[in-house]
């Protein structure tokens, strides 16, 4: 199965981002469990957390934090 691309985020107030994929998906990710590692935790800034934009196959931050394109679909979950 080839992996779809994100195509927009929407940043939430928990520190999950709202995907929508080019298959029309809608998942959710949960970024905290980065919010301890470099280059993540200016991220707890939600000025800089709610900077997140489509890139490539993937999304990123202000800072060029970004997330693997595999790690951001494989583990988010569908967005009821």
């Amino acid at each position: 199965m080839i992996r779809p691309k994100a195509i927009d985020v929407k940043p939430r107030p928990d520190y999950c981002l709202l995907v929508t994929f080019s298959n029309n998906e809608k998942r959710l990710f949960d970024v905290k469990p980065y919010l301890n590692f470099k280059p993540f935790n200016e991220l707890r800034n939600t000025t800089l957390f709610n900077t997140v934009k489509p890139a490539g196959l993937s999304i990123e931050w202000l800072h060029g934090q970004d997330i693997c394109p595999d790690e951001l679909y494989y583990n988010s979950l569908p967005a009821h």
